[in-house]
């Protein structure tokens, strides 16, 4: 499945002020809310890590994010999506 690594590093690392601080927050929390309306869910592996997925890869790239599958899986997924 199509998925990406949630890592937040500083997402107000060059905010200047608390105004701006609280409105990347909304933001990100009104992005965070309609892709889960679109389908995309959150899934914590055993190990800690974040991933963040969506079962239709059309819906995935028309995001932009890049598909951190491994090649071998993604060349599989191109594999049945055209049978």
């Amino acid at each position: 499945m199509a998925h990406f690594t949630w890592k937040e590093a500083g997402l107000t690392s060059d905010c200047a002020s608390l105004d701006a601080m609280a409105a990347r927050f909304e933001e990100s929390a009104a992005l965070m809310r309609r892709m889960a309306a679109e389908g995309f869910q959150l899934d914590r592996e055993a190990d800690g890590v974040a991933r963040i997925t969506h079962p239709d890869p059309g819906v995935f790239d028309a995001y932009g994010f890049i598909n951190e599958e491994s090649p071998e899986r993604q060349l599989q997924l191109l594999d049945d999506s055209q049978a």
